[in-house]
């Protein structure tokens, strides 16, 4: 059924360096996934992550190699099994390793949705929207570039919402800085921050406290990832919005924050939650909790991105909006028809499966030998 399954990595620079807590980056690397089927359907999936291994416990390089030598000859050599079953199989017999099961189900679904002449979206319960708001993330680390790059984004009706990357400097000057920026783009920009997990429990009390008196709307996850009674103390000691991002790594860790009460928000990434099929139950487990949701990014391209986009048009409840930014940050375009970001939103295809069209020969000339 299948006949073959490449990785490709693909190295595109950064429009300006994106610095957060756990990396700086300049350049990202795409992890591409093309899988081909005996009957000429090709469906593709992206495994990007974010600093080699400074993010998570995946890199580039371990999703290829992982790929290449178990989920590729496993895929060979099932016969007849429709997508549910052939994903049973995967997770039967290879642990772990999200990323790369979240590129191989995206792969699969978006040929199983170009048999059936439908946009993936339809194969996740059905969009409920036609296209997702997306905010630009403010990461120069320079106050008076963010502001400026900030007021170049409303002008041009392409972002309204910002989200600043903090947690590489003391707290008071983090604090200082996203201040700064909030006072001069005003109380109808919404801002939020991102700390990578960078601050400890008392760092978090001080640094949380100065931005909800600053009239910050968000804060995504303040502290370390195992740190749930942390974020649990936190969402219950603030009225501003506290939300799980590297916690949150698929269903059983969202039923087990939402338990506990230890977010208010939660970031879904498709990625990090497994799959795509995976993000949409992190959702359910979010509408049934109570809590609000916000559609996250590994900064992928445009294969992951609207992979993502296609997930999230299924979620009655996007509150906080989405991070679908990915493919802005790159200075070269993978898409034949690039990705239409418009009047601050994303448009989700209406087309059989993904709705895009890879310019392999751009591909072949970014990727690394």
């Amino acid at each position: 059924m299948y006949k073959s399954i490449e990785t490709l990595l693909v190295e595109i620079p950064t429009i300006r360096p994106h610095k957060m807590a756990v990396a700086t980056m300049q350049t990202q690397t795409l992890v591409l996934v093309k899988v081909t089927t005996d009957d000429g359907f090709i469906g593709w999936g992206e495994a990007t992550t974010i600093g080699g291994l400074g993010y998570g416990d995946e890199s580039p390089e371990s999703v290829k190699t992982n790929i290449d030598t178990y989920f590729a000859p496993l895929l060979k050599n099932l016969k007849g099994l429709n997508v549910a079953q052939t994903l049973k199989q995967i997770k039967r017999h290879i642990n772990g390793n999200r990323f790369a099961k979240c590129a191989i189900q995206t792969a699969l679904l978006d040929i199983q949705a170009q048999r059936l002449g439908l946009p993936v979206s339809e194969l996740l319960g059905g969009r409920l929207r036609d296209s997702v708001p997306v905010l630009w993330v403010l990461a120069s680390g320079d106050t008076d570039k963010d502001i400026a790059e900030a007021q170049k984004m409303i002008a041009t009706k392409r972002h309204n919402i910002f989200k600043l990357k903090i947690g590489s400097r003391a707290v008071e000057a983090d604090v200082e800085h996203v201040l700064a920026i909030k006072k001069v783009l005003g109380t109808d920009v919404s801002i939020r921050v991102d700390v990578n997990r960078a601050w400890s429990e008392l760092e978090a009390i001080k640094g949380i406290q100065l931005l909800q008196d600053g009239g910050i709307d968000l804060i995504e996850q303040p502290c370390a990832i195992d740190n749930i009674d942390a974020m649990q103390r936190l969402t219950r000691r603030f009225d501003i919005a506290i939300m799980a991002d590297e916690s949150l790594m698929g269903p059983n860790s969202a039923y087990q924050l939402a338990k506990r009460h230890a977010a208010s928000v939660f970031a879904v990434k498709v990625a990090q939650s497994g799959g795509l099929i995976e993000g949409c139950e992190v959702n359910k487990i979010a509408q049934l909790a109570g809590i609000d949701l916000y559609g996250g990014t590994m900064l992928e391209g445009s294969v992951g991105t609207i992979a993502s986009a296609h997930a999230f048009s299924t979620f009655e409840n996007l509150a906080y909006g989405t991070e679908l930014f990915g493919p802005l940050l790159l200075t070269e375009e993978i898409l034949k028809n690039p990705l239409q970001y418009q009047n601050f939103e994303l448009t989700v295809p209406n087309t059989a499966g993904l709705g895009i069209e890879l310019d392999e020969d751009k591909i072949d000339q970014l990727r690394r030998r």
